[in-house]
């Protein structure tokens, strides 16, 4: 156990984070049939890098319970300006986050933190989207570069998870949050969360441990690991995305 979750309130939020799924949803772990054959699915030991679709901003409390049901506790990146406030700065840190200065002009220090946390053998999760999409089918847009970076620093591999329905809990207006949940403790919709394969990003684009990678070639992993996942929610879905690496980010 890592010594954040060992002082926070992480196993008391992800009780109540369940409760609370499970009144205003009916929600769903998919195992694959590779899965099934290999037994229980269970993240990789280790530092590990979970990325996923974005569509909700109930999202990242369904990630942490998918965390919970494979073993692993989740620690979510989030934005410096809302993790470092300063009201809610010592909950934010209690609960695992990672802060990301998104404005930094060193990409690298900026994802210093996660880095380190993966180097100690934690779960890390993160929307390579940086937002929820605005796409109006819910599709995701073209990945940033954050997640393959953090793979290529520190050798962690990638495991991407794909989801639907959580948008129909809570969309990605605030103002409408109450509503839709007194309308899910009756209505109750579908949530569907299936776990993909692990992914080596040095292994996916062709290069060895001691290569540092081009501009190029990191973003050719960034959109092969996108692709990965869009897969994933076609099959989920029954259809074809827009775009197979993730539709262009508007304004």
């Amino acid at each position: 156990m890592s010594d954040w979750k060992k002082r926070s309130l992480y196993g008391v939020a992800a009780a109540v984070v369940g409760a609370i799924a499970t009144s205003v949803s009916s929600w769903e772990l998919e195992k694959r049939r590779q899965v099934e054959r290999r037994g229980d699915q269970k993240l990789p030991a280790g530092g590990v890098i979970v990325v996923a679709n974005r569509t909700s901003l109930a999202d990242g409390l369904f990630l942490a319970l998918v965390g919970e049901r494979l073993g692993r506790p989740l620690r979510l990146l989030g934005t410096a300006g809302i993790i470092d406030a300063p009201i809610l700065r010592g909950l934010f840190k209690r609960l695992g986050f990672i802060a990301v200065h998104r404005t930094s002009d060193n990409p690298a220090a900026a994802l210093e933190p996660a880095a380190a946390a993966l180097r100690a053998g934690e779960a890390i999760a993160l929307y390579p989207e940086g937002r929820i999409t605005r796409q109006k089918k819910n599709w995701p847009e073209r990945a940033k570069t954050g997640a393959v970076r953090l793979a290529l620093l520190t050798g962690a591999p990638i495991v991407p998870v794909a989801s639907l329905g959580i948008e129909k809990i809570v969309g990605r207006k605030r103002s409408l949050i109450l509503f839709q949940l007194a309308v899910n403790v009756v209505k109750r919709p579908k949530v569907r969360i299936q776990v993909g394969d692990p992914i080596n990003v040095r292994q996916l684009i062709g290069i060895g441990p001691t290569i540092e990678p081009t501009a190029e070639e990191v973003r050719l992993a960034a959109d092969r690991v996108s692709e990965a996942l869009i897969a994933m929610l076609e099959q989920m879905r029954g259809e074809i995305a827009p775009d197979p690496i993730g539709v262009e980010r508007t304004s």
